[in-house]
């Protein structure tokens, strides 16, 4: 019985890093959609939506059907639930790479505002910390799950610059407005990203930890 409910939690495992897979390259090519203006790489992460929706729902019925049957206590009950919270926050994260990809759609069909440097780069460290929070599940590693709450700073760093930027084109030239909004847009969905990225972090300290310590990350820096 022991060894069945070992290859189920394994299993949500696979599902979670399925799912995080997915979202993480529907990132990527919706910057890339964005940047090289490539329509059929933003067509291609509007398709994929509907894979992400399936996991989620997967990944919830299996929690919900592990904590009915199983009774988990403790680290289990906490890797569940968890696990819950995860998915919900990757299934966010898939929405928010097809607004990328629909701001992309739109900002294809209008001259191009600037060349992109600071949401490209946003965008590396949102997916990063997406891949290292998932990695930091997988391995119960809270040292690398609390690295990753620290980076959110600097998305958030970026996100500032790009808005000083933008809104310098619009007051320089209101042309600009619809184009600066877009990527506007943009710059704050990947800030969001970082902090989906940053909750599943801290869900992964509250699995090894077992104390939460979400809306103050000041409590890593004091527990590190």
């Amino acid at each position: 019985m022991e060894r069945l409910f070992d290859e189920e939690l394994n299993k949500l495992r696979e599902k979670l890093l399925r799912m995080s897979g997915i979202v993480e390259e529907s990132v990527a090519l919706s910057i890339e959609a964005l940047k090289d203006r490539k329509e059929e790489l933003a067509r291609e992460v509007l398709r994929r939506e509907e894979g992400v929706n399936l996991l989620d729902v997967e990944i919830d019925e299996t929690c919900l059907r592990l904590l009915a049957l199983r009774q988990p206590m403790a680290g289990d009950l906490r890797l569940i639930t968890s696990a819950m919270k995860i998915g919900v926050d990757l299934e966010r994260m898939g929405d928010l790479a097809v607004n990328i990809a629909q701001r992309a759609l739109e900002l294809l069909r209008v001259p191009i505002l600037k060349p992109l440097v600071d949401i490209p780069r946003m965008a590396r460290l949102a997916q990063d910390m997406l891949k290292d929070s998932i990695q930091s599940f997988i391995d119960r590693n809270d040292a690398l799950a609390a690295e990753v709450c620290k980076r959110d700073d600097a998305v958030d760093a970026l996100e500032n610059q790009v808005f000083r930027e933008l809104l310098t084109y619009m007051l320089g030239d209101p042309a600009t407005i619809e184009r600066a909004v877009g990527l506007l847009l943009v710059s704050r969905y990947l800030e969001r990203l970082a902090d989906h990225a940053t909750n599943i972090a801290e869900n992964v300290i509250y699995l090894v930890r077992g104390r939460s310590i979400k809306h103050n990350v000041d409590k890593i820096r004091s527990a590190d």
